[in-house]
């Protein structure tokens, strides 16, 4: 029984308000649903998807400057028809050649 009475515990450790913020912060940190390491893969996902935001504004800016580009002269948007999507008119034949698989 001596050896108990020999171990002086702070007392901090003894005030109830600091075993409840204690509590509260191991409760905050590794117990709730919405803990450290899910803020974590959250924060992760939102920066990956602002990335993509990013990627997809700019991809859409350089479509709107293509289609402007095709619209505004005849000739352009004929060119774009003939190389993207083989079309061709009547009288014509069409030939595509495409280069042969490397061995």
């Amino acid at each position: 029984m001596s050896g108990l009475k020999s171990i002086k515990v702070p007392k901090v450790l003894k005030n109830k308000f600091f075993i409840a913020f204690a509590a509260f912060i191991i409760w905050i940190a590794f117990l709730d649903k919405t803990n450290l390491m899910y803020q974590y893969q959250f924060q992760s996902e939102v920066n990956k998807l602002e990335n993509q935001k990013e990627f997809f504004i700019q991809e859409i800016k350089q479509t709107r400057e293509e289609q402007q580009e095709l619209l505004s002269s005849p000739e352009k948007l004929e060119k774009f028809a003939r190389e993207k999507y083989y079309m061709k008119k009547d009288n014509e034949d069409l030939f595509i050649i495409t280069p042969a698989p490397a061995q």
